[in-house]
């Protein structure tokens, strides 16, 4: 992940008795989008300033899986994707707590006398202003504030930043990527949408079987609406320029949902069926449409071709990062 020495605790009692003082930021940082990276840089930069350890605080699952399942989001980013972006941000440790109904069912001064002073030691906490915790939400960055002037550390608390007059939060990119708005998408990430995956065993580039087309397992988190898409594809090193159905395919009568990829300058090159696969949404070319028959289809896709081509010349190099 880094040069650095990284570390993940994965619960509590995997944080050592002996752990330095730190500066942390408590969040579930779904997608670690420019207003986690702006918190967290702050993090960064406070500990290195005063040696001490730089720290994030995350919870698996989601908490709205086990307090509200049904309204539970659709992740922009599964925890082992989310941990390598933590990383990304020059913390120097994650802390992925389990959240369960024990953690969900602690008061608000517990978590921190528990969490926050007798495990990580902090000194210093950042948050953003809506940030809440404890049973029910009960306690906010007023409170936190609080506790932190009867335990001893501090609390800065970040306003939400807004980009091309969008406030920047997880649920407002879920909501883009659900309308296919890549571009928006995008501006409040800091980079382009992707997933990551593996193929599907029944179909797609196997090692026997090389042509240029891959179609990704089923995949639990957030995909972006019904249609094609300029993508980029990632996989054991090599980069393909694509273009990804996302969709039903209803010219074929029960064809079944897939994310299919159409790579443009595939090279032949066997890929195991476990080996990981990035997926990056660039732009939407349009929704998804039921053809009179397979030809019709064909000579679309063509089309599709033709226009993705012409994105990707034009596009900056700096918005494929």
């Amino acid at each position: 992940m880094s040069a650095r020495n990284f570390t993940v605790y994965r619960s509590l009692g995997e944080i050592p008795a002996n752990f330095p003082a730190s500066v942390a930021s408590i969040g579930n940082f779904d997608g670690v989008h420019l207003g986690h990276r702006s918190i967290l840089s702050a993090v960064v930069q406070e500990a290195r300033s005063n040696g001490t350890m730089a720290v994030a605080v995350t919870f698996d699952p989601h908490p709205e899986q086990i307090l509200r399942p049904a309204n539970a989001p659709q992740l922009l980013a599964p925890m082992d994707r989310r941990v390598r972006l933590l990383a990304q941000t020059g913390v120097d440790a994650v802390v992925v707590l389990p959240f369960d109904a024990q953690l969900a069912a602690m008061p608000a001064r517990t978590f921190v006398q528990r969490v926050l002073v007798d495990h990580l030691h902090v000194l210093s906490l950042h948050e953003g202003s809506s940030f809440r915790f404890g049973v029910r939400a009960e306690a906010g960055v007023t409170q936190l504030a609080a506790f932190g002037s009867e335990l001893g550390f501090s609390v800065h608390v970040h306003e939400a930043i807004r980009v091309h007059g969008v406030e920047v939060s997880s649920s407002a990119i879920r909501k883009l990527v659900s309308e296919g708005d890549m571009k928006r998408a995008r501006w409040l990430l800091g980079r382009p949408f992707s997933i990551v995956s593996t193929q599907q065993r029944d179909r797609g580039v196997g090692s026997k079987q090389l042509v240029p087309t891959i179609n990704l397992a089923a995949y639990a988190g957030q995909l972006p609406a019904f249609g094609v898409y300029v993508t980029r594809l990632s996989v054991v090193g090599r980069c393909f320029d694509g273009v990804t159905n996302v969709g039903n395919r209803p010219t074929f009568e029960g064809a079944g949902f897939s994310v299919e990829t159409h790579l443009l300058n595939f090279e032949p090159m066997e890929i195991a069926f476990d080996a990981p696969i990035e997926l990056t949404f660039l732009h939407r070319l349009r929704g998804e449409q039921k053809w009179p028959n397979p030809e019709a289809l064909k000579a679309q896709i063509m089309k599709d071709v033709a226009q993705a081509r012409r994105y990707l010349a034009l596009i900056p190099v700096s918005v494929l990062k």
